[in-house]
């Protein structure tokens, strides 16, 4: 029982660094816009973006799975 308490902690602590950081990256409430007339408008290349939300979850899940694989074999030993 004590490892599995130590293993869900690890889990929520990296849950707890992780998830702040993701939400960050994908907020799009402070977006300021601004409209310039031109006498030509040509169509502009695509210049990135901000990421989508399905490409932080790779990482995070692999991150989080990692911690938790490290935490169970530390713990195994004792």
């Amino acid at each position: 029982m004590k490892k599995l308490v130590l293993l869900a902690t690890a889990a929520l602590v990296a849950m707890l660094i992780l998830v702040p950081t993701a939400m960050a990256q994908t907020d799009t409430d402070v977006v300021v816009e601004r409209t310039i007339e031109m006498e030509s408008t040509a169509p502009l290349p695509k210049s990135g973006g901000p990421l989508a939300p399905s490409a932080l979850l790779l990482p995070a899940a692999a991150l989080l799975l990692g911690s938790g694989v490290v935490v169970y074999v530390f713990v195994r030993r004792r």
